[in-house]
């Protein structure tokens, strides 16, 4: 049970950032200089909380899962894990400090290299963004092989 909550929380966290990546940022670049900069800090004002109500819960029981789980899939959840700390590590060393900042920008009067800074942070989230996805595919992968061992 706690594996397939663990698969859960690492399926709406791989969602969310593939939401973000694949259907906000495209978005975001559509619109003008001041749309664009008001939008990306309201998004960032409300996905600070998001991300880590998702983040921590999911590393929890990562963690979990790999200590108390043994046997079939147990590769899977390794590579799991590894998946889901290169997205912990990119977030808290590359997108989290940007964000930061970025929260303080004003439409009206935004820093000289705004675009060099989104530039930047869209780089570092291609990363981000693909390891919570293959974390949750490993991890999907970890439980069928699991199940399929055990019969059912």
């Amino acid at each position: 049970m706690l594996q397939a909550i663990a698969l859960f929380l690492a399926g709406l966290l791989a969602g969310e950032e593939f939401i973000v990546r694949y259907g906000v940022q495209p978005a975001l670049r559509t619109l003008d200089d001041h749309a664009h900069i008001q939008a990306r800090v309201a998004l960032v004002k409300s996905l600070r909380i998001v991300v880590p109500a998702l983040m921590l819960p999911t590393v929890a029981l990562a963690v979990a899962v790999l200590a108390l789980t043994d046997g079939p899939g147990t590769g899977w959840r390794w590579a799991g894990a590894a998946a889901l700390a290169a997205f912990v590590l990119s977030s808290f060393l590359g997108t989290v400090p940007i964000n930061m900042k970025v929260v303080d920008w004003r439409p009206n009067a935004p820093p000289a290299d705004w675009r060099g800074t989104v530039l930047r942070w869209q780089r570092i989230d291609v990363l981000r963004s693909t390891a919570a996805i293959v974390a949750f595919a490993c991890f999907a992968a970890a439980l069928a092989v699991q199940v399929r061992q055990a019969g059912g």
